[in-house]
């Protein structure tokens, strides 16, 4: 939702009516991830995508038939690669969407939702997408991060039963601590071990972070590609000269401090979680050894690389085992950084950094897709939805 939720907003705002298609579960080679919405607006208007194109005309009429008759539907597209086509999703994958009705009657929280994305605090939206008894589907609860007085506080709505509200509160938080979204299934009142309902929970947390070590030009491609793809992005070196907002216009924030300082900082602060990817372009070992002496003892995080040539990267290691790093720790750093495809520019470079983060996070080769046989798409459980969307 969040990349519609500006159109959604205007209109909310404005008291009308929208038809929202979101998806919530995908199967196989779906092309879009689960939370990707698609809104048809009150003069019609399409915006978003569940889909990349694939099913958006079925899901705009349907949008239409939920606006005038004010009940949710689920609808599954897709079911096999034999009537795929017939549904129009042409690649043969499965996706479910849930289309609603929103206005501030039936969403009276959005604008505290839209307020809390906004400001990149952690709120979950948790929606009956089944159940036996059909004035339960569309109910919808909005969870935050606890609080550390009453839980009450921080859950607004309810799905029409202080059990049912319990049991999605606690796992809601569970999943927004993770950054993803998933399908939940419960007993008709919430009951953990029973069947017949189904909620979304739609997790928005902030932006995953990027942080990007070394104040040179490959930094600010990097800069501009980890914003492109979604991340909130630091650069940080210890050289004031070089570290400054007017050289790396792409990053979110530019920091002058020792890069082993700020990382040990912002881990003590909290700030540094699963999603969060590292690249260290300094290939100085005054800077990058203790700086990865910080960063591979780290419990978890998505990505560390390291640039510099592979004589650089024999020295690296040599340090580092030095400094008493295992081999389990030191096989952690992706090094030299990026993948294979011939890179010479920082913007190339960039690229082949950006390919392998995404080749790690999804299980892919790094192989052109054209010498290989199979689904496009791989399919990771833990990271069934796009990072902090």
């Amino acid at each position: 939702m969040r990349e519609v939720m500006d159109e959604l907003m205007q209109w909310w705002s404005a008291g009308e009516t929208v038809g929202v298609g979101t998806v919530v579960g995908t199967w196989r080679s779906a092309p879009r991830q689960a939370g990707a919405s698609m809104l048809v607006g009150p003069g019609g208007e399409a915006v978003g995508s569940v889909s990349g194109g694939c099913v958006e005309g079925a899901v705009y009429e349907l949008s239409q038939e939920v606006v005038e008759t004010g009940r949710p539907v689920l609808q599954r597209y897709g079911v096999s690669d034999d009537d795929a086509y017939a549904v129009g999703l042409t690649c043969g994958g499965i996706l479910d969407v849930f289309v609603e009705k929103v206005s501030r009657e039936t969403f009276p929280e959005l604008g505290d939702v839209a307020a809390d994305i906004a400001a990149g605090r952690p709120v979950a939206v948790v929606t009956v997408i089944e159940h036996p008894e059909p004035t339960w589907v569309g109910r919808r609860v909005v969870v935050h991060a606890e609080d550390e007085g009453d839980d009450d506080t921080s859950v607004l709505g309810s799905l029409g039963s202080g059990r049912a509200d319990d049991a999605v509160r606690d796992d809601a938080r569970g999943l927004l601590a993770q950054g993803r979204s998933a399908i939940l299934t419960y007993g008709p009142d919430g009951e953990r071990r029973g069947e017949g309902m189904r909620v979304f929970v739609a997790a928005h947390a902030p932006k995953p972070r990027m942080l990007v070590f070394g104040a040179i030009d490959f930094a600010a491609a990097v800069a501009r590609v980890g914003g492109f793809l979604g991340y909130y992005v630091t650069v940080c070196d210890a050289r004031p000269v070089f570290a400054t907002k007017t050289r790396f216009p792409g990053a979110d924030e530019v920091v002058v401090k020792w890069p082993h300082d700020y990382l040990q900082n912002e881990v003590d602060e909290g700030r540094i979680d699963s999603r969060t990817v590292i690249a260290v372009l300094t290939h100085d070992p005054k800077f990058d050894v203790p700086l990865l002496e910080v960063a591979l003892r780290l419990p978890e995080v998505a990505y560390i690389g390291a640039m510099g040539s592979r004589r650089t990267h024999e020295d690296r290691l040599e340090r580092l085992r030095e400094a008493g790093l295992t081999d389990d720790e030191l096989a952690r750093m992706s090094s030299p950084i990026g993948l294979d495809l011939g890179a010479r520019t920082p913007e190339e470079t960039a690229v082949s950094i950006a390919a392998e983060i995404i080749a790690l996070r999804w299980g892919g080769a790094g192989e052109r897709l054209a010498a290989t046989e199979g689904p496009i798409h791989h399919h990771h459980p833990a990271h069934d939805t796009p990072l902090g969307h």
